[in-house]
């Protein structure tokens, strides 16, 4: 069984630029007990491939490669293959997501030049459940390093020590764009609100602003934490805007961390992150997993009530700038980018794309002002706040 064809790329001739994805000469299509792709490229460019579980997908990710905006749905005829979406990855890259119907295996790929340009052949095998769930996994991946800098490319180093730091995490990006509604997509809704609240917070003495994205970029949930790391971060706010499939749900709601998910989360935190970035100034690089698991939760016992604080006056704010509100606009979730330790983390639901009352106030800038004042007041009565 292939785990991934990750680290093994093809470095044979780039043709100048991009090269060029061509559906004409592409397909997905099944096979005895399996599936058969043909994609068809102008050129040979590096590529790797892997599976994730929960839920099943198989992705592959193409450098210096232009779908051209091509819906990829259009190639495929596989009852295992249910849907897929071609979108920007990171700076330079593009990613090709499959989602698998049923466990599927990688059996083999190779990419070969033909007289057309280049053809990358993949064959996934039927497998059991349990066996696609120990092959899944992404590769080790450096390269999010450059990721990480150049998001804290706009803090000064000299001074970040002495500021308090807010990290504005705008939900999605990329081959992720989130829910989409009426025309708007979650994606590039909360990068819009992420740098309107980041315009408010840098007017506030002493605050430095970093967002996990300043494009329409695919992050990784865990990534966006090792970003606010990085920064220092004295406070983290994930920005999203769910949509359900009926209308009824509405309102703004913030979440912390739910009591127990910290526990049940500490084995995928441990596995997916380098344990030199699960605690700032802690190396835990020769710690086993109960004991990487024990630090975190002391620290946690200090940031968690912050956040629960934080939360708690944030919709405080959100009430007295009259600010629709959910129902019940204080909750707790089970959220990967509220699993970090070292600094208090909330998600902001802006509202739900699901409710047209929502999608109108989400799309007035004179109504998300309303949420940017109460968000940075709340941030500027945290931050004065003895700790």
């Amino acid at each position: 069984m292939i785990r991934w064809l990750a680290v093994f790329f093809i470095l044979a001739t780039q043709a100048a630029g991009q090269a060029q994805f061509d559906p004409d000469r592409s397909s997905i299509r099944d096979g005895w007990r399996s599936v058969q792709i043909d994609l068809g490229l102008s050129d040979i460019v590096p590529y790797r491939i892997f599976t994730l579980d929960d839920p099943r997908r198989l992705v592959l990710d193409f450098e210096g490669l232009d779908t051209g905006g091509i819906s990829a749905d259009t190639i495929n005829t596989a009852r295992g293959i249910t849907a897929v979406r071609f979108g920007p990855f990171r700076p330079g890259w593009t990613r090709m997501v499959l989602d698998l119907a049923h466990p599927l295996t990688l059996a083999q790929a190779g990419m070969t030049q033909d007289t057309d340009g280049a053809r990358l052949q993949v064959q996934l095998r039927r497998t059991t459940a349990t066996e696609f769930a120990a092959a899944a996994g992404s590769p080790p991946d450096p390269g999010w390093d450059a990721l990480t800098q150049q998001a804290l490319a706009g803090l000064d180093p000299h001074t970040a020590d002495t500021r308090f730091v807010v990290v504005l995490d705008p939900g999605h990006g990329g081959i992720d764009p989130g829910a989409q509604r009426g025309g708007i997509t979650e994606a590039h809704l909360m990068l819009r609100f992420a740098n309107e609240i980041a315009a408010s917070l840098q007017a506030l003495d002493g605050v430095s602003v970093v967002l996990t994205r300043s494009d329409d970029i695919f992050v990784p949930l865990y990534t966006r934490m090792s970003i606010a790391r990085g920064a220092g971060a004295d406070l983290f706010i994930s920005l999203h805007a769910d949509a359900l499939e009926q209308d009824d749900a509405w309102g703004a709601s913030v979440y912390t961390l739910s009591n127990g998910s910290a526990d049940v989360a500490m084995d995928r935190l441990v596995e997916r992150h380098g344990r030199g970035d699960l605690l700032a100034g802690v190396d835990l690089t020769e710690t086993d997993d109960r004991v990487a698991g024990v630090l975190m939760d002391m620290a946690r016992r200090t940031t968690a009530p912050r956040a629960v604080s934080f939360a708690d006056t944030l919709v405080e704010q959100m009430r007295d700038q009259g600010v629709r509100l959910n129902a019940h606009p204080r909750r707790t979730g089970r959220f990967s980018v509220l699993l970090a330790a070292d600094f208090p983390s909330v998600l902001i639901e802006a509202g739900f794309l699901s409710n047209a009352q929502d999608r109108e106030n989400l799309r007035d800038p004179a109504r998300r002002g309303r949420l940017v004042t109460a968000i940075t007041t709340a941030v500027a009565a945290y931050q004065a706040a003895p700790r």
